[in-house]
């Protein structure tokens, strides 16, 4: 009878730790996604108001283009960079902490570490495909209105969707998170176009 109960308790034990395991792997992998989900977000408003607020001073459709690429780069490399300074200042500290711990570097502590290359490439790669939403929309059309009216629905279409994303990955409310991505998206482009807008009739 000693025997099955602690037949039990070792299975009852070993699925607790794969539970645990499971938890630890989803979480790690939701806090990834929604930082994937906030570089999209953070790509698309940047460029889509970059790309309204030059469309504002200029009618060309090469400026806006250019501009939007322009940002593009500038953007993904300065959210690769500032990923893998940060990545890395952590990952320095984790292995001063490893060491004054007197631990061996073993191959579960070599995984768990922070890669800052990894987040760097995810960082940019997050960060463009935010940015080409607006670039895409825009590419293709010649008509001045109608271009800053396809960039600004394309933009909110994708600003609703990954403000969805984002609230499941944060388990929040999916509308009023959504639509609090929204309505920031939108007062974003709106300021840019506004202020390019007074620009260029020579109020500022």
């Amino acid at each position: 009878m000693a025997i099955i109960n602690e037949t039990k308790l070792s299975i009852s034990n070993t699925e607790i730790e794969e539970l645990n395991i499971e938890e630890i792997d989803y979480s790690n992998r939701a806090q990834w996604l929604r930082a994937a989900v906030l570089g999209a977000n953070d790509g698309l408003v940047s460029i889509a108001s970059l790309m309204i607020g030059i469309g504002a001073v200029k009618e060309d459709p090469k400026a806006m283009i250019l501009s939007g690429f322009a940002g593009l780069v500038a953007g993904a490399c300065s959210m690769a960079i500032g990923e893998f300074v940060s990545v890395h200042s952590q990952l320095d500290i984790e292995l001063a902490q490893l060491k004054r711990e007197s631990k061996v570097e073993g191959l579960a502590d070599q995984q768990s570490l922070p890669n800052p290359v990894q987040a760097a490439m995810a960082s940019a790669m997050a960060f463009s495909m935010g940015a080409a939403v607006p670039l895409l929309a825009a590419g293709f059309i010649s008509s001045y209105k109608v271009r800053i009216a396809v960039v600004a629905a394309a933009a909110s279409l994708a600003l609703a969707v990954f403000g969805c994303i984002g609230a499941l990955l944060g388990r929040a409310p999916i509308v009023r998170s959504g639509f609090r991505v929204l309505i920031g998206g939108w007062v974003a482009m709106a300021v840019t176009f506004g202020l390019m807008k007074l620009f260029r009739s020579g109020r500022l």
